[in-house]
């Protein structure tokens, strides 16, 4: 259980580390981000900042919905869904779940979803849902799904689909969901990141259904396409999990998460989840988990899981 806990507890930090170190890069395109050692939580003299007002460890909405949707799992780990969106819509409106309640980063797709949840109080239909509406909004905080115990890898396809419904209901979204969330259980479980991957891919493969094909092939196909850093769900994905593979610590995973540019606190969030998982809270810099603000809130939901997984 200590090994495991261990692990759970640098995959949170690991995401919130990695969202709160990638702020102040986001939008600069690879060209602009600052040489390899450089990237730190406070950028080098000079740079010009994304949010310059936002205090520097500052998580954004990426580690403030992944918490929300830690708080329904610790509460209902078969995820009751609007409780789970109730707890969106207050991270959006009053700042629910972030270090000083202020939000400044907001999807547009999650913002336009979470709007329409607010007139119509349906989280399975407040999602746009073409093919277009497929940003990463929803993978960025999926990681908590492989945190809940589960008895096989159909519960945590559930889950993971579950979750990424109320804000981004395309299936290749669920779907890029789905195996992340797979890939982090197994790694949650002491595999390493190659075996988990291809545990999750078997797994999704061995269990969607045949209308579900065409789209988990466009999701699989992403793997040969070069790294963008961008905010579409395929590329954010895989973007994400080469970082992983190609480095061999956590400081040089994230920052090769963020040399990528672009998006470069949601790419730096879900490497840094997994990253996270596989080096342990102790592989985290203790000066970049020093610098993390709100981690009294990170404290009390992992408290609140410890006790429910003992329990179990």
């Amino acid at each position: 259980m200590t090994d495991r806990w261990e692990r759970i507890r640098g995959g949170l930090y690991g995401l919130l580390v990695g969202d709160a170190l990638g702020v102040p890069y986001e939008f600069s395109p690879p060209a602009a981000i600052p040489a390899h050692d450089l990237i730190e939580m406070s950028p080098p003299a000079g740079f010009v900042r994304a949010h310059p007002a936002v205090p520097v460890g500052t998580w954004s909405d990426d580690g403030a919905q992944a918490l929300v949707l830690l708080n329904s799992l610790v509460k209902d780990s078969s995820l009751n869904l609007k409780q789970f969106t109730e707890g969106l819509l207050a991270w959006y409106r009053t700042g629910y779940m972030t270090p000083d309640e202020h939000v400044f980063d907001v999807g547009i797709q999650t913002m336009h979803a979470l709007e329409n949840y607010a007139r119509n109080g349906n989280p399975l239909t407040c999602s746009p849902s073409d093919e277009w509406n497929n940003g990463n909004g929803s993978l960025m905080r999926t990681l908590p799904c492989a945190f809940v115990l589960a008895s096989s890898p159909t519960d945590v396809i559930a889950r993971a689909k579950h979750q990424s419904m109320p804000t981004h209901a395309h299936l290749r979204s669920q779907l890029a969901c789905a195996l992340y969330s797979l890939m982090a259980w197994r790694m949650v479980d002491g595999d390493s990141p190659v075996d988990a991957l291809d545990y999750a891919q078997d797994a999704l493969e061995g269990t969607v259904h045949q209308s579900e094909r065409h789209e988990l092939s466009i999701l699989l196909d992403g793997r040969l396409e070069p790294s963008q850093g961008s905010g579409y769900v395929v590329d954010s994905l895989w973007s994400a999990i080469r970082c992983v593979l190609a480095t061999s610590n956590y400081e040089d995973c994230l920052r090769s998460a963020i040399a990528l540019g672009n998006d470069t606190d949601t790419t730096a969030c879900i490497a840094g989840g997994l990253a996270g998982i596989f080096y342990g809270e102790r592989g985290i810099p203790d000066r970049w988990k020093r610098a993390l603000n709100g981690r009294v809130i990170v404290e009390d939901l992992l408290s609140r899981l410890a006790r429910i997984q003992a329990e179990n």
